[in-house]
C-alpha cells in the first residue's frame, strides 16, 4: 500500500481524499513538478523548487505556510523512504492547487488553504527504447501563450499524447505557425548541419529542467548550441531530433510523421548527451 503526502500529513493512498470543490478539481487552478531520484537520491531539486516558485508566483498562490525549499525536500525524501525506494530509479510528484472554495471564476478569498499533494512512484528506465529510437507525430500547437507555467491543466497536451499513442508513436511535436515549440510532455531538439537547435525559453515552451542540463552539457562537450526554433521545414532535413524530460532523459526520434528521421537510429550527438545525461545522474 503506498503512502502518499497530503496538506501535511502521511497518509495510505486509499485514505487521502479532497473536497470536491477544490480547484484544482473543478478549474485545474493549480501547477506542479515532477522529480527524479536515482538510488534515493534526488536529481536537480533545487532546479524543480525554483521553477514550482515561479509557477506559484505567476498564478499567484502563496503556499509559503505549508511549504518551503526544506519541506519540498523533506517531503520527496520521506516519501521514497517511506514506499521503499530508495534502489534504482523513481519519481516524485507534487502539486499545488488553490485550495477549495465555493465555485466561482475569480480567486477565492485571500487566506484560503493551498492544497499540497505529492506521491513517489518507481521508474523504469526505458532502455530499449532509447537504443532503437522512438517514432514522433507532427501536430499544430493549440495551447495557451503561457506554456512556460507548468499547470496541472494539460488538457491539450492529452489530446496530443492521444493522438501520438493512437497512431503508435511515442510523442507528438507541436507547430505553432509553422516553429516547432516542444512535444506535448517534453522539450525538443534537432541537430542541423551538426548544431543543435532547439526553442528559447519564452512562454511558448515549458522551461524544461532536463532541457536546460542537457544545454549545459552539449556546451561542456564543445557541441554548437542554438537557442533558436526549428521550423518545420527544419524538419524535413533534421540529422537528428530528440525529445527531452524529467522522465524522458534524452529520447531519440528516428521517425517523424512515417519518414526516417537521419539514418534511422539514434545519431551520434544523441547519444553523446543521453551518455552524459545518464552519468551525471549517477554522480549527483
Amino acid at each position: 500500500m503506498s503512502i502518499v503526502y497530503l496538506n501535511g500529513k502521511y497518509l495510505d493512498r486509499e485514505q487521502a481524499s479532497l473536497p470536491l470543490d477544490d480547484r484544482g478539481f473543478l478549474f485545474g487552478d493549480g501547477v506542479y513538478e515532477v522529480c527524479r531520484a536515482v538510488e534515493g537520491r534526488l536529481f536537480a531539486l533545487d532546479a524543480h523548487w525554483s521553477r514550482l516558485q515561479k509557477g506559484l508566483a505567476a498564478i499567484a498562490i502563496d503556499c509559503r505556510d505549508r511549504l518551503d525549499a526544506a519541506t519540498f525536500a523533506e517531503i520527496a525524501h520521506r516519501l521514497l523512504e517511506r514506499n521503499d525506494l530508495r534502489r534504482g530509479h523513481a519519481t516524485v510528484y507534487l502539486q499545488v492547487t488553490r485550495g477549495a472554495a465555493p465555485r466561482t471564476h475569480a480567486y477565492p478569498p485571500a487566506g484560503t488553504p493551498p492544497t499540497v499533494y505529492a506521491y513517489a512512484a518507481p521508474f523504469r528506465v526505458p532502455t530499449e527504447l532509447r537504443e532503437a529510437g522512438a517514432g514522433a507525430i507532427t501536430l499544430p500547437d493549440l495551447r495557451w501563450a503561457r506554456c512556460d507555467i507548468k499547470s496541472v491543466n494539460l488538457l491539450p497536451n492529452v489530446m496530443a499524447k492521444q493522438r501520438a499513442v493512437e497512431a503508435g508513436a511515442f510523442e507528438a511535436v507541436l507547430v505553432r505557425e509553422g516553429v516547432v515549440t516542444e512535444g506535448a510532455s517534453s522539450n525538443v531538439f534537432g541537430v542541423i548541419g551538426g548544431e543543435l537547435r532547439t526553442h528559447p525559453a519564452t512562454p511558448h515552451i515549458l522551461h524544461g529542467i532536463t532541457r536546460s542540463i542537457v544545454l549545459e552539457m552539449a556546451r561542456e562537450l564543445g557541441i554548437a548550441v542554438r537557442e533558436e526554433p526549428l521550423l518545420s521545414d527544419d524538419l524535413l532535413h533534421v540529422e537528428e531530433l530528440f525529445a527531452t524530460g524529467t522522465t524522458t532523459d534524452v529520447q531519440p526520434l528516428v521517425r517523424l510523421d512515417g519518414h526516417v528521421v537521419g539514418s534511422g537510429a539514434p545519431g551520434e550527438i544523441t547519444r553523446a548527451l543521453w551518455r552524459a545525461l545518464e552519468e551525471r545522474m549517477l554522480r549527483h
